[in-house]
């Protein structure tokens, strides 16, 4: 498959222009060429040296993230930048990135997959950032407790043996659910508006504790890396059914 037909059928999937004014992140085909062929992608939640690396290792052409390089713009490709770009030039790796269009994503999407994890029905988005979503909310069918959400959470998410933290403020049961993974208590608001039991994401803010004792809700923080996998992996299927090879590279930061 040529390297634009591919990265244009991403864009297309994840909506990838309709973030364009909310993200930092410089989402879509990042680093290299315009055209090339294509036979094995690999995907990563960080696009960093090691996974640039390992990549590289695997034989892979192109290299899909959650995390990329671009946070708005370079102004000069040197030091540790320079050292961590050099790889995807020697390498001939092309690298395409996918942040908030990813978080998005009603099906594909992280918060979408931990969903899937817990069983959650009656699902809408949820977690508002301007015109968009980066977040989704659901009902359990069975209510939980809160150590058999937690437990769950630890059983069914690359949480590379780390326990999962529960701030445990919110009723006995907990029915409704809203997810945003990454660093997603900025909208435990929301979640309190939504008549949210708990809240799921993957790490706090010191004001998060007040914030959701305040309000009586639960807040479980399953890990930025270990909550953000599942988007990465669903991606991998959808491009694996496209007919290229792909592999996952699993560089867990236990945070």
């Amino acid at each position: 498959m040529d390297l634009s037909e591919c990265t244009e059928r991403l864009d297309e999937e994840l909506r990838t222009a309709d973030y364009a004014d909310l993200d930092a992140s410089a989402n879509g085909l990042q680093v290299g060429p315009d055209e090339g062929e294509i036979e094995r992608v690999a995907f990563a939640v960080d696009g960093v040296r090691e996974t640039f690396e390992r990549a590289i290792a695997a034989d892979a052409d192109l290299l899909v993230v959650h995390h990329g390089l671009s946070w708005g713009g370079f102004d000069r490709v040197t030091g540790r930048t320079y050292d961590r770009i050099a790889p995807l030039i020697e390498g001939d790796l092309a690298l395409y990135v996918s942040h908030l269009p990813l978080d998005g994503h009603q099906e594909l999407g992280n918060a979408a997959g931990v969903a899937d994890l817990l069983e959650l029905e009656d699902r809408a988005p949820f977690g508002e950032l301007g015109p968009e979503h980066i977040g989704q909310r659901g009902t359990a069918a069975d209510p939980y407790g809160p150590d058999e959400l937690r437990e769950r959470l630890e059983e069914h998410l690359e949480t590379d043996e780390q326990p999962v933290q529960a701030l445990d403020f919110g009723p006995d049961e907990i029915e409704n659910v809203a997810i945003v993974t990454g660093s997603g208590t900025d909208w435990l608001d929301e979640a309190v508006a939504t008549d949210a039991d708990a809240l799921v994401t993957g790490e706090g803010k010191q004001k998060a504790y007040h914030e959701a004792q305040e309000a009586g809700t639960h807040v479980f923080l399953a890990g930025h890396y270990a909550t953000e996998t599942v988007g990465v992996r669903a991606l991998q299927e959808l491009v694996e059914a496209w007919g290229l090879e792909t592999t996952f590279l699993d560089v867990p930061t236990g945070l």
